[in-house]
């Protein structure tokens, strides 16, 4: 676990969520912990049950609602377009799935691709935004095996899900072969801020408040200290951007958001 001082992991410490890595060692990373590879996906769905009913609700809290403006911002950099066909892989409760469906209309498709049916559930039936929920797919499924024919979609998107998938360029290889030729992917996901004195007193909220907001509203204090230590763990920008194009991905980029606490990437399916 890194110090008190430093909540960052170190370029060794991220190297956990390299897919070679974790095949040789046999190790993930879950948070600061190391656990089995092979036992990761079962923390991951009990992390998320304990979550689902008040996932939502906690996320706009404790970002103070921004995250809202990060996903429309996201969801502007894939250019959808009416009629096109979106996946939301680690799709959870639709935020992003919603917000695609508005914009490739009533002759385009979304589908919410996720491997926890709790997280499902808790956007399927919730009563706001009922009518776009109601026109949106929903599939259970493991995003390192994802259950459609290659070159399938136009768009494929993943927000604040991808860090926990266990064999994390497994995924997004899986994302690159759904993808049609010239396709779009995005990956949102947080992020180190780029101000070193806005980093300490995001690290000071984010293991003080975060995990006592965890315990009083939705009754789990590990479950938020979970969330800043994966983020931690997590590669950086420019790493993530080298994993992208040697999985295959063209024309990656990323663009910081609010100083960096959260990260978009875009990428492209070489066209034929």
């Amino acid at each position: 676990m890194p110090s008190i001082k430093n909540f960052w992991g170190s370029e060794h410490d991220r190297q956990y969520h390299y897919d070679e890595r974790i095949r040789r060692e046999k190790i993930a990373n879950y948070g600061y912990q190391k656990v089995p590879e092979d036992e990761k996906t079962q923390w991951v769905l009990r992390h998320f049950n304990s979550v689902a009913r008040q996932y939502d609700l906690m996320n706009t809290l404790l970002s103070f609602g921004i995250h809202y403006l990060w996903k429309r911002t996201a969801i502007g950099t894939l250019g959808l377009e009416p009629g096109d066909l979106v996946l939301d892989v680690c799709g959870g409760t639709g935020d992003l799935a919603i917000l695609a469906k508005r914009a490739v209309g009533a002759s385009g498709e979304v589908v919410v691709y996720d491997i926890n049916r709790a997280m499902i559930d808790a956007g399927r039936f919730k009563k706001t935004n009922a009518d776009d929920r109601n026109r949106i797919r929903y599939v259970q499924g493991n995003a390192e095996q994802i259950a459609f024919p290659d070159e399938h979609f136009d768009a494929v998107m993943v927000g604040f899900g991808i860090r926990n998938v266990t064999h994390m360029e497994q995924g997004f290889r899986e994302m690159l072969r759904v993808l049609k030729p010239g396709g779009r992917m995005m990956c949102l996901e947080f992020s180190k801020p780029s101000n070193p004195v806005f980093c300490r007193l995001y690290d000071f909220y984010s293991f003080t408040i975060m995990p006592l907001l965890g315990q009083l509203l939705a009754g789990t204090r590990q479950a938020y200290t979970h969330l800043p230590e994966s983020i931690r763990l997590f590669p950086l920008p420019d790493e993530l951007k080298t994993i992208l194009e040697r999985i295959g991905y063209t024309q990656v980029s990323w663009r910081r958001l609010t100083n960096g606490i959260a990260v978009i990437h875009t990428g492209k399916k070489q066209d034929r």
